[in-house]
């Protein structure tokens, strides 16, 4: 049997809760995650099967100041994995756990990461979908060009993306938003 695999899977910045959910049950399956690597290829290496959270955090301003940041989590317990795409990967046995137990105390504490996330990901994201991608499709409406059909497609389809990742996180942040509200 083979001790190590890997699988492709994609998710958005905005999906890090499907993303930790996947990871905890790849474990629960027996698999210990090792590390992520681009272009979303996830490593396992063949463990015993245990109830391990994995958690994820979007801190810019903990990566400036790293050795503190990954003290604080190790100090209560978490271990740090690795950084990838901004976000930080930690793991704790449910065993070691006191109750539902997350990094994040609360959902302002969501919410403030969500704002992170959004600061540091889908602004300069906004900014080439306007600066380039934009202009991009409309010159190849306008085009005679034999391959501006195609290039309009593909700039279509680029545009459909970041536009169904924006409402998605939009989305997401409005929900939590309005169970604060409550």
């Amino acid at each position: 049997m083979k001790e190590k695999k890997t699988e492709p899977r994609i998710f958005t910045i905005a999906d890090w809760e499907k993303e930790e959910r996947y990871l905890r049950k790849r474990h629960q399956e027996g698999w210990k995650f090792l590390k992520v690597s681009l272009p979303g290829f996830y490593h396992f290496e063949k463990c015993a099967p245990e109830d391990m959270v994995y958690q994820l955090d979007y801190n810019e301003e903990g990566l400036k100041h790293k050795d503190e940041y990954v003290q604080m989590f190790k100090d209560c317990g978490w271990e740090y994995l690795q950084d990838f795409g901004g976000y930080s990967y930690f793991r704790k046995p449910v065993s070691e756990m006191q109750g539902e137990e997350e990094i994040f105390c609360d959902d302002e504490s969501r919410l403030d990461m969500m704002r992170r996330v959004f600061a540091g990901r889908y602004l300069p994201i906004l900014v080439i979908l306007m600066l380039l991608i934009l202009p991009n499709l409309i010159a190849q409406f306008h085009s005679s060009d034999a391959d501006a059909p195609i290039l309009a497609a593909l700039f279509l389809i680029l545009l459909a993306i970041y536009a169904w990742a924006a409402v998605s996180f939009g989305y997401r942040y409005w929900k939590l938003k309005k169970r604060l509200e409550k």
